[in-house]
Protein backbone atom coordinates (compact mmCIF):
# COMPACT_ATOMS: atom_id res chain seq x y z
CA UNK A 1 0.00 0.00 0.00
CA UNK A 2 1.79 2.98 -1.20
CA UNK A 3 0.39 6.48 -1.17
CA UNK A 4 -0.43 8.50 -4.27
CA UNK A 5 2.43 9.38 -6.51
CA UNK A 6 3.32 13.08 -6.30
CA UNK A 7 5.32 14.60 -9.10
CA UNK A 8 8.19 16.59 -7.63
CA UNK A 9 10.02 19.14 -9.67
CA UNK A 10 13.70 18.55 -9.98
CA UNK A 11 15.93 21.53 -9.52
CA UNK A 12 18.01 22.30 -12.56
CA UNK A 13 21.15 24.34 -12.81
CA UNK A 14 21.14 27.85 -14.26
CA UNK A 15 20.49 28.14 -17.97
CA UNK A 16 23.57 29.79 -19.43
CA UNK A 17 21.87 30.93 -22.63
CA UNK A 18 18.94 32.41 -20.71
CA UNK A 19 21.29 34.28 -18.36
CA UNK A 20 23.33 35.64 -21.26
CA UNK A 21 20.17 36.91 -22.99
CA UNK A 22 18.82 38.52 -19.80
CA UNK A 23 22.18 40.14 -18.99
CA UNK A 24 22.49 41.45 -22.54
CA UNK A 25 19.00 42.94 -22.44
CA UNK A 26 19.63 44.60 -19.08
CA UNK A 27 23.01 45.89 -20.25
CA UNK A 28 21.58 47.36 -23.44
CA UNK A 29 18.72 49.00 -21.54
CA UNK A 30 21.06 50.54 -18.97
CA UNK A 31 23.42 51.67 -21.74
CA UNK A 32 20.55 53.26 -23.65
CA UNK A 33 19.46 55.29 -20.61
CA UNK A 34 23.07 56.31 -19.89
CA UNK A 35 23.56 57.45 -23.49
CA UNK A 36 20.28 59.40 -23.44
CA UNK A 37 21.47 61.13 -20.27
CA UNK A 38 24.73 62.14 -21.98
CA UNK A 39 22.91 63.39 -25.08
CA UNK A 40 20.68 65.53 -22.85
CA UNK A 41 23.68 66.99 -21.01
CA UNK A 42 25.47 67.64 -24.31
CA UNK A 43 22.39 69.47 -25.63
CA UNK A 44 22.28 71.68 -22.51
CA UNK A 45 25.97 72.59 -22.84
CA UNK A 46 25.65 73.30 -26.56
CA UNK A 47 22.59 75.50 -25.92
CA UNK A 48 24.46 77.41 -23.20
CA UNK A 49 27.44 78.15 -25.45
CA UNK A 50 25.15 79.14 -28.33
CA UNK A 51 23.40 81.67 -26.09
CA UNK A 52 26.78 82.89 -24.82
CA UNK A 53 28.06 83.39 -28.38
CA UNK A 54 24.89 85.29 -29.36
CA UNK A 55 25.35 87.61 -26.38
CA UNK A 56 21.96 86.77 -24.89
CA UNK A 57 23.55 85.66 -21.62
CA UNK A 58 26.75 86.51 -19.82
CA UNK A 59 28.88 84.82 -17.21
CA UNK A 60 30.03 88.16 -15.81
CA UNK A 61 28.00 89.50 -12.90
CA UNK A 62 26.50 92.90 -13.67
CA UNK A 63 27.04 95.55 -11.02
Amino acid sequence: MSGPKIAHTTLKGPSVVKEIIIASALGLTAGMFWKMHHWNEQRKVRQFYDLLDKGEISVVVEE
